[in-house]
């Protein structure tokens, strides 16, 4: 369903697909926040790394309708990856940082309402931590791949004799 939900404003079928390349990048960052603070995963911690998932899609979009929008100004790709990675990563990072800082509390609390939560909080900071930096570098290029790639077929297709 999200991925329809994004397919129709992108009118494309590949961008929603390199907007949910992060899911995986923020669940692997989720178990090893577990590994590194002792945690087993259990049904919270399943819970967090759902809302994990709506987050880092959320930090995505963000960052590929901006690249959209700067490749219908400029016209070229890689102009429109550089201005839209150097205009949306303060905003990226600040939002993850404070959604990070936010929960750094509760993973710290050691009363025993706080740790039924405590799961689901390091989903979400280890996860969001490990994500954003990915969102920031493996995103772009994956669209910059994916336009550049666009291109020479249609340059292919021009090139290519009438018969």
């Amino acid at each position: 369903v999200i991925y329809g939900l994004m397919a129709i404003p992108f009118r494309s079928y590949v961008q929603p697909l390199i907007v949910m390349t992060a899911i995986p990048f923020g669940m692997v960052g989720a178990v090893l926040g577990h590994v590194i603070v002792g945690l087993t995963l259990n049904i919270l911690s399943m819970c967090g790394m759902i809302a994990l998932a709506g987050i880092v899609v959320n930090d995505n979009l963000v960052l590929i309708e901006y690249i959209n929008q700067r490749r219908a100004i400029d016209g070229s790709v890689l102009q429109a990856v550089y201005s839209a990675g150097a205009e949306r990563f303060r905003p990226i990072l600040l939002t993850s940082l404070t959604t990070i800082g936010g929960l750094l509390p509760l993973l710290f609390e050691t009363s025993l309402q706080a740790q039924f939560l405590i799961p689901m909080a390091t989903s979400i900071a280890f996860g969001l931590g490990f994500s954003t930096l990915l969102v920031l570098m493996v995103v772009p290029a994956l669209l910059s791949l994916l336009e550049g790639w666009k291109e020479r077929r249609a340059e292919r297709r021009t090139e290519a004799p009438a018969s």
